[in-house]
């Protein structure tokens, strides 16, 4: 019977957790119907704990803060879910109340529970009781002497709130269950206390009724019946922008849970029909990668989309120049002019897209001044009952990237998440000449100078063209680069093109280099890196 945790200790928890909640996985799975009854809490649930469990076995650690705080890292990277990225946070909160300790005992450890609870609380955009929350904050309340007793008081407080759920949430009262996501955390708070007392496990299975097919389909209804895909992803991005990125996901859909690992990566969780929206928001916040996607019901979209037109999906570009256009449409792309000078409307493309005959559409909007239109286009094609996701690519380079990997036979969803991931993997960079005199992130600019950018930002002024692309095109293969796609713009001469390929073959030989002439009128060149 330990007096105190310390890392020793973090790490037993850790195991014990993993392997209880792998033993509860498919009890757990079984009480899932809320938010929606996808019947995966305790499949998310164990592979996010395990990941910080093996996060911790290969860590060298020197106290139970810092033990706690791997294990909680290795669960907000992993986390898998709307109940995972919850856990992982809790456990965040419980790493930051034992920053810096050697060990910890009852009242150190009552005062991280209660942080947990807050840290889970906050990272849910719209917290329900009758959830995780609820328990999370009842084994916050709890109160003991002694380690083991506090433990054992957690347990107990736990359990009761669980047995409450379904007097709190309607949708588990009426399928006779409690809430998945709640006894997944009292599975973990049960480990603690094995952990620390020695003692067997106080767990006995919770009292439910086996469902029929058409409790979980009235159970899908009373959920989330307006959302149907889940969309999951890790971000890079400051502290600052997190508050917007909740409220933005929060106008698209339900379930948002946004958790950090307190290293500026976060775990992005929320159930919406917007899956391009949605990644979109991730992209103006930072950097998204190791996007998912999955869709609750195979037939949700289907049933949504009415009985609008028959063809299979298509897809719609944005092109800034003829060359550009050749580029797409020479790729089965429905193409719409537009540049920055004279963009197109929404009613164009919901146009171009009606005439396709089109029941699925996935929009490439390829500037970043043209993706409210797409949005706009996008919800419009939607209430005509016509599948649309909006690719989030601000530059042309980034729609051939996404284009490049979609799949015309694939589901739509699949070929969304693929797109948005190639998308989102390239970097783009830009000449441009400055149009009058301003301050920049590099400097003071004249106009007539010429301007290079990496991702809409300045990162270079010069007085020539070739100097300023080396210059940017060195700044991107510094990074890594497999492929340089290069398109050169209407004012620029066909030779500069070749005076970079050159130049990438020389700097980097096992990089592929490809040349087109975009025709685009705003940059003389664009510059993308997969």
């Amino acid at each position: 019977m330990l007096e105190a945790l310390d890392a020793a200790a973090v790490g037993n928890w850790s195991r014990t957790a993993a392997d209880a909640l792998e033993e509860h996985q498919v009890e757990i799975d079984a009480l899932n119907v809320f938010p929606v009854p996808d019947g995966d809490t305790g499949t998310n649930l164990a592979i996010t704990v395990r990941a910080g469990a093996d996060a911790l076995a290969a860590a060298h650690v020197p106290d139970v803060g810092a033990a706690l705080d791997v294990f909680a890292c290795g669960c907000v990277l992993a986390a898998r879910g709307n109940s995972g990225v919850i856990v992982s946070q809790y456990l965040r909160g419980l790493a930051q109340a034992l920053a810096g300790s050697q060990s910890c005992g009852s009242a150190q450890l009552g005062a991280a529970l209660r942080l947990a609870a807050e840290q889970a609380r906050a990272a849910v955009a719209d917290p329900v009781e009758g959830t995780i929350l609820s328990v999370a904050s009842a084994a916050a309340s709890a109160a003991g002497p002694t380690l083991p007793e506090l433990i054992r008081a957690v347990v107990q407080a736990s359990a009761t709130a669980l047995s409450r759920t379904p007097d709190q949430l309607a949708v588990l009262a009426r399928t006779g269950v409690v809430d998945a996501g709640g006894r997944g955390l009292l599975v973990l708070l049960d480990a603690l206390a094995r952990t620390i007392t020695g003692e067997a496990s106080s767990l006995t299975a919770p009292g439910r009724v086996r469902r029929s097919p058409k409790a979980l389909r009235s159970a899908r209804e009373a959920g989330s019946a307006e959302f149907a895909f889940e969309v999951q992803y890790l971000l890079e991005a400051a502290d600052a922008a997190i508050g917007p990125l909740r409220a933005e996901l929060g106008s698209l859909g339900d379930s948002v849970a946004v958790v950090g690992t307190g290293g500026g990566v976060w775990n992005v969780h929320a159930h919406v029909n917007d899956i391009g929206a949605a990644i979109e928001a991730g992209v103006e916040a930072g950097r998204p990668y190791r996007i998912t996607v999955v869709g609750f019901d195979d037939g949700a979209p289907q049933a949504r989309a009415g009985t609008g037109p028959s063809r299979g999906p298509v897809v719609v570009a944005v092109a800034p120049g003829d060359g550009l256009a050749h580029l797409f449409r020479s790729e089965g792309v429905l193409v719409v002019d537009g540049d920055h000078a004279q963009p197109p409307t929404a009613a164009a493309v919901v146009d171009a897209v009606r005439a396709s005959g089109a029941g699925e559409v996935v929009l490439l909007p390829n500037t970043a001044h043209v993706s409210g239109i797409a949005e706009a286009a996008a919800e419009a094609l939607r209430e005509a009952g016509i599948r649309a996701a909006v690719i989030p690519t601000r530059s042309a380079v980034q729609g051939l990237a996404a284009l490049a990997v979609h799949n015309p036979e694939g589901r739509f969803d699949d070929n969304v998440v693929a797109m948005a991931e190639a998308a989102s993997a390239t970097r783009f960079a830009e000449v441009r000449i400055a149009q009058r005199e301003a301050l920049t992130s590099a400097g003071i600019c004249q106009e007539g100078d010429v301007l290079g950018l990496i991702d809409g930002e300045v990162v270079e002024i010069g007085r020539g063209l070739v100097s300023v692309a080396f210059a940017l095109v060195d700044r991107l293969l510094g990074v890594g680069a497999e492929l340089i796609t290069v398109l050169v713009g209407a004012s620029a001469g066909a030779a500069v093109g070749d005076l970079i390929a050159g130049h990438v073959r020389d700097r980097a030989p096992l990089t592929d280099v490809n040349v087109y002439a975009g025709g685009q009128s705003d940059q003389l060149l664009i510059i993308g890196v997969e």
